[in-house]
């Protein structure tokens, strides 16, 4: 919804994100994975702005039009915060459809998805902020820094402290914290290929972009080669 909103596209993108939240659904169903309660929120919260989209004034339309992506953000960030205040973090969930049952509550496990849920809701509030900063400092919905890479990023990086940090924590690893930006160096290299090719950036900002991100590249696969794992137990 933050991605394709804007001005113009609000029924396009409330429908592309209700139909890939029920596409979510039927996907897990086939595959014998619960409902949690992160599908069900998406589905409803869509479906709510579905509704507006169909009964709403122009007025609220084009308020919508240009504030949805936030509040798509916003909605995601208070669930999760909610999911930590109730104690229910909301990647438990998800850690128990691969977990065994005897360690669900161990109080490392139980931590681990704490961190983990409070980290996605610290992503979920920058990629709000960042929208916010977009449409109503800069007033250009659609900018290339504040509506595509920030956000984008602080989802990625979400991603990859979600797949670090358990190991990390139980000490099944011990590879270094830099490997949690693994991916930034490949994110730099096609920001500058993506912004050049668009003309949302100047063509030397993108080749030094490529340039930095290679170099990036090269530098991290040597000060942090990979570390040997050690295994330990969860509890």
């Amino acid at each position: 919804m933050a991605v394709v909103n804007g001005p113009g596209r609000f029924e396009e993108a409330v429908s592309a994100a209700l139909g890939l939240s029920l596409l979510t659904l039927w996907v897990g169903k086939r595959h014998g994975v619960a409902v949690h309660a992160l599908e069900a929120f998406g589905v409803a919260f869509f479906a709510v702005l579905a509704a507006l989209g169909l009964i709403a004034p122009e007025d609220t339309i084009r308020w919508l039009e240009m504030w949805a992506g936030e509040l798509s953000n916003i909605a995601l960030a208070g669930f999760a915060v909610i999911t930590l205040l109730i104690r229910r973090p909301f990647t438990l969930a998800y850690a128990k459809d691969t977990a065994p049952p005897d360690i669900w509550e161990i109080p490392l496990f139980l931590r681990i998805n704490y961190v983990i849920s409070a980290v996605w809701a610290g992503a979920f509030l920058v990629s709000a902020a960042a929208g916010a900063y977009e449409d109503a400092v800069l007033h250009d919905n659609g900018n290339f820094w504040f509506g595509w890479i920030i956000p984008l990023a602080a989802i990625i990086f979400a991603g990859a402290f979600t797949d670090y940090y358990p190991d990390r924590a139980t000490g099944e690893s011990t590879a270094s914290w830099a490997r949690i930006f693994d991916w930034l160096p490949v994110f730099v290299v096609v920001t500058g290929v993506v912004g050049w090719v668009s003309d949302e950036i100047t063509a030397m900002l993108g080749i030094a972009l490529i340039v930095v991100g290679g170099v990036g590249s090269a530098v991290m696969r040597k000060v942090f080669p990979d570390e040997p794992a050690k295994v330990t137990d969860f509890a």
